[in-house]
């Protein structure tokens, strides 16, 4: 755990905790030992804390928002695709423990294996009666993503505005189509087209069907005029 501390800068406690929000549940089924063991419940618990913690930070950031712009704030920066790569940066996937097969086909880099640990480590901590302390934590990691997403609202909330935009003018709603995934299961690229009354409007790609997807609506926005 002398990893973990050195990454959050935050005593542990109870090591017990820690193991179980790294655990993947690939390794409790390959030991056959109780599924309690693995990360599972724990980032259920995680979850709860960062979307606790981003409000408190959103709130104090920006006392003039309203709940709205707060609420699509939070939403993107919990995202599994930002988690994901906070989980990269700071070397938590690299703890992940994982079944001896999945490990080898570097599954412990997956987009939404690294999310959840990085939520079930939160989850741990606050066991770990930490709860303060993830307060500084979180807002060095999360305050870049957060003045990003501030200040590139409409590139990363796409979707919606094209949704919005074409039931605007035809109550008919954007149609998005997986065209290709290239890449081992551990770092694969998707490809995904954005059509509108049966025609295709863009095309864009991500890491993820959802990076992609909003990548497709936000070139779809810019032609159609819904973003200048």
């Amino acid at each position: 755990m002398d990893k973990l501390e050195e990454i959050y800068g935050i005593k542990i406690d109870n090591p017990n905790f820690f193991k179980r929000a790294l655990t993947h549940p690939s390794y409790t089924k390959e030991q056959d030992i109780p599924y309690t063991e693995n990360y599972e419940r724990m980032e259920f618990l995680g979850d709860a804390v960062l979307k606790l913690i981003t409000s408190q930070i959103l709130y104090e950031r920006y006392p003039d928002y309203t709940e709205g712009d707060l609420s699509k704030i939070r939403s993107i920066v919990v995202s599994d695709a930002t988690l994901s790569k906070i989980a990269h940066d700071i070397g938590l996937c690299d703890l992940i423990i994982m079944a001896r097969h999945e490990a080898k086909q570097g599954l412990a880099h997956i987009e939404s294996v690294c999310a959840c640990a990085f939520e079930a480590v939160l989850g741990a901590y606050y066991l770990d009666n930490k709860l303060q302390d993830l307060i500084p934590f979180l807002k060095k990691v999360l305050m870049v993503y957060i003045e990003e997403v501030d200040k590139n609202f409409e590139k990363y909330n796409a979707k919606a505005i094209l949704q919005e935009y074409t039931q605007s003018l035809t109550k008919e709603t954007p149609v998005y189509n997986l065209v290709d995934e290239t890449g081992p299961d551990h770092n694969k690229t998707f490809e995904v087209e954005v059509s509108y009354q049966g025609k295709v409007i863009a095309r864009g790609s991500g890491k993820s069907k959802k990076d992609a997807e909003q990548h497709a609506a936000y070139s779809a926005c810019k032609i159609l005029g819904a973003i200048k």
